[in-house]
């Protein structure tokens, strides 16, 4: 077996995307190769999407998602359009079907260059999130940030896209809350056992919405598809927008649809930026020489 992989590095929308073709192999990416490869700024990423051959009849592949804190994840919206785009190049293919941890997703490259993945449908009940303790209602649950007579944050919407998210509402610009500082906490709240993407949200009318978002095992981000669905579904739930929204991350703008059959459906881009070759089990790596290069 050869000891390194093809793999490329991609952004969706500034969310930081490796994508490494683990196909023909039965070894997986380890996670000291996913820290050290994360460790340098040249490889520095969010997500590591290893395509793996495919285990169920009828999907394209296997996608393992790893963090870069080396822990896997279930779904990954910005990095699944990078596949899209990746695999598209080599083949023509415009429609694809992946299998990940957080189930079965469709997704498709249209004429602009967009990606649409169908994110599957979101989970509200608190034994799903998973939530530690019992909560009847999702929409605003008891949690706060700061003094109890005047928490900084507080009474968030929870939900699964796949991995779970808590959404707290801000009326205020989200960059004028320490996201840095608040993140790690919230990540790590007893309440969240398998812990929790934290995001802040500000909504700016009925289809639209600014957020930023602390991304379990990561940190800050500039773009987490999942964490932009939970935003979308928990505003259209709790009232406070439409089923559509355009939402904004610090990278972009992502289009939010939850549909009628319940899916929410993403769409955004997708951008290649060089290849090269890693070890799995290590995260060396070497860089190709691109065509016009020194």
């Amino acid at each position: 077996m050869n000891a390194t992989v093809p793999f490329a590095r991609m952004n969706g929308l500034g969310n930081e995307i490796l994508v490494a073709d683990m196909r023909g192999r039965d070894d997986r990416i380890t996670p000291e190769a996913a820290r050290a490869l994360a460790a340098r700024l040249e490889t520095h990423f969010d997500q590591i999407m290893a395509i793996h051959d495919a285990v169920t009849d009828g999907t394209d592949a296997y996608i393992r998602i790893v963090n870069a804190d080396g822990t896997e994840a279930q779904a990954c919206g910005n990095g699944t359009r990078c596949v899209v785009q990746a695999l598209g190049a080599q083949t023509g293919q415009r429609e694809f079907l992946f299998q990940t941890r957080a189930g079965i997703l469709e997704a498709r490259e249209h004429e602009d260059g967009s990606i649409s993945v169908d994110m599957g449908r979101p989970r509200f009940g608190w034994r799903d999130i998973p939530l530690s303790e019992e909560f009847a209602d999702t929409r605003a649950i008891e949690l706060q940030i700061g003094p109890i007579d005047a928490p900084v944050l507080h009474s968030p919407s929870v939900a699964s896209m796949g991995n779970p998210h808590a959404v707290f509402w801000v009326s205020e610009d989200v960059w004028s809350y320490a996201l840095d500082r608040f993140g790690p906490v919230l990540e790590n709240h007893p309440l969240f056992p398998e812990r929790c993407n934290i995001s802040l949200a500000q909504v700016t009318g009925r289809g639209a919405m600014t957020i930023r978002t602390w991304e379990r095992g990561v940190g800050l981000t500039r773009a987490c598809g999942s964490a932009a669905c939970a935003a979308a579904v928990c505003g259209a739930r709790t009232g406070r927008t439409d089923r559509r929204v355009t939402v904004t991350v610090p990278g972009g703008d992502l289009l939010i649809e939850w549909r009628e059959d319940d899916h929410v459906l993403m769409t955004g881009p997708a951008q290649w930026e060089w290849s090269g070759t890693l070890d799995p089990a290590t995260g060396d790596h070497v860089r190709d020489r691109q065509e016009g290069a020194a």
